[in-house]
């Protein structure tokens, strides 16, 4: 339910793909997916979550993807191409 109260007021579904260098092997790139709901265009809690990750991990970042995608949107109305019946 709190997903759902979070969604209408506007949260997306966000997904980060994180690059960052392994903290033995720094030549060599790990991949980390983050998804959660999440508030366009500031991202406060993909923020929050990079600010720990530089704080508290060894692993330095290299990059973040980011995708994001509203989960409620309005109906689609289409019209029918054609029309049967059948009796």
């Amino acid at each position: 339910m709190a997903d759902l109260c979070l969604q209408l007021r506007d949260f997306r579904l966000t997904t980060a793909e994180i690059l960052y260098h392994m903290p033995d092997h720094p030549g060599l790139l790990q991949c980390y997916l983050w998804q959660e709901l999440d508030q366009a265009p500031d991202y406060p809690v993909l923020r929050r979550f990079l600010d720990f990750w530089q704080r508290n991990l060894d692993g330095k970042l290299h990059s973040v993807r980011l995708a994001s995608q509203t989960l409620i949107t309005p109906g689609e109305l289409r019209h029918a191409a054609a029309d049967f019946r059948l009796h």
